[in-house]
């Protein structure tokens, strides 16, 4: 397989660019594998990765409805940050970020991580007590987080209306530095390019109709539309559609699934250097590297499967982003999309064992999963090789709606995710 370097750019381009190989095989399913992971995005290719990379199983399967990175990661708002309020999610996430870092070089394959910052803005008395909560324990568990004026805000961001006859003043902000954004097609692409160089069998278009169990309980395999397949191990990472896999092993698990929306608008020139996220209007932007003002908010109101959602929701984050920012005001929305994404309880990720052997699950992220993706990559592989939870992820256990020991970042954060 090609590796990427600037000789290869060069040599390419002097024999017009005819020569380049396939970066990963469409792979057709053999009888037996050690892993089976359900779901060919971000998380479950990163997955089949570092299983390969660091754990040396390399008898794995990803397995996937339709192709590889077509679900929620072509669907997302490509937006990376760790400044979450309690310690389990500020280890998970800051670890994911760590990742991120090196994640180009690690993979030999440019997935455009930036690091712009990213700008949560304050517009009331509670957005200032709780901003200002999440940076003193971002500090205390060295995550990077740190308190704005609005002038400092506006230096930071130009475009950023602080005047105080707005209808949402602007009274502060908290700004992460090490956040930013990253290309999700590159990232699924990335992973599925190193997966496959290491031995990994990346099957598409093939559906995943049943989780099938022995006499014992314990796993055996997967019944696919291209016949059954054998396996030691089965790795669930299917976001909104994770509750019917599971259902068919026998497992209910504690999910809602809902459509997540995203809006792009026409591309411009560079106007807009970092992401900014307000809860209180409840929308969040940024400009991809197209030009293309990429804006977002929460999910729908109600559950569904539909890669749509409904237009209200649309109608309601483009007031707001023009209510921040009237100098977008005449802009035109070029397309919008929708993804299924899985909700627990406490809005927090479910990532490890289940009580079925041989069966893990990793789930549960909201609107947050793919800042979450190399972080929830890793765990997951550690966990499935080692038939342990990693010491990060161990807190995100399916017994916690049992126990009640919850991690609560929608009533911290008030969002999703």
């Amino acid at each position: 397989m090609t590796h990427f370097s600037a000789l290869s750019l060069l040599k390419n381009a002097l024999t017009g660019q005819k020569n380049w190989q396939a970066q990963w095989p469409d792979s057709q399913p053999k009888a037996e594998y050690d892993v089976v992971i359900v779901g060919a995005g971000g998380h479950g290719l990163g997955a089949a990765y570092y299983l390969a990379k660091e754990h040396g199983i390399t008898n794995v399967a990803v397995i996937d409805k339709g192709w590889l990175g077509g679900g929620n990661t072509g669907r997302n708002t490509t937006i990376i940050r760790s400044n979450y309020l309690y310690d389990e999610s500020a280890r998970l996430y800051d670890h994911a970020v760590d990742l991120w870092e090196g994640l180009s070089q690690d993979l030999n394959y440019n997935v455009m991580f930036s690091r712009r910052g990213v700008l949560m803005l304050a517009h009331n008395v509670h957005d200032v007590q709780s901003f200002q909560r999440h940076i003193h324990s971002n500090r205390l568990n060295g995550v990077d987080n740190r308190w704005l004026t609005p002038q400092e805000a506006k230096e930071f961001c130009p475009p950023l209306n602080i005047s105080p006859n707005a209808r949402y003043p602007v009274v502060g902000a908290a700004l992460q530095m090490r956040a930013g954004t990253a290309r999700h097609d590159a990232v699924a692409w990335g992973y599925a390019r190193g997966a496959s160089q290491r031995g990994v069998d990346i099957i598409q278009n093939c559906p995943v109709t049943a989780i099938r169990r022995g006499p014992d309980g314990a796993v055996e395999g997967v019944e696919t539309a291209k016949g059954f397949i054998r396996a030691k191990k089965v790795a669930v990472s299917a976001a909104g559609h994770t509750s019917v896999v599971m259902e068919t092993a026998g497992v209910r698990m504690p999910l809602e699934s809902y459509p997540l929306q995203a809006l792009v608008s026409e591309p411009v020139k560079p106007i807009f250097p970092c992401v900014v996220m307000s809860n209180t209007v409840h929308a969040y932007i940024s400009q991809s590297d197209k030009g293309e003002l990429v804006i977002g908010s929460g999910t729908d109101q109600y559950t569904s499967y539909s890669q749509r959602g409904g237009l209200p929701l649309i109608e309601h984050t483009v007031a707001a982003i023009c209510e921040i920012f009237p100098i977008f005001n005449r802009m035109r929305m070029l397309r919008k999309w929708g993804g299924i994404v899985d909700v627990t309880p406490d809005r927090s990720p479910i990532l490890g064992m289940t009580p079925v052997p041989g069966l893990y699950v990793n789930c549960g992220w909201g609107t947050g999963g793919f800042k979450a993706t190399p972080g929830a990559a890793h765990t997951l592989a550690w966990t499935v090789a080692k038939d342990t939870p990693h010491d990060i992820n161990a807190p995100f256990t399916l017994d916690r709606f049992r126990t009640g020991r919850l991690i609560d970042e929608a009533a911290a954060a008030a969002v999703a995710h």
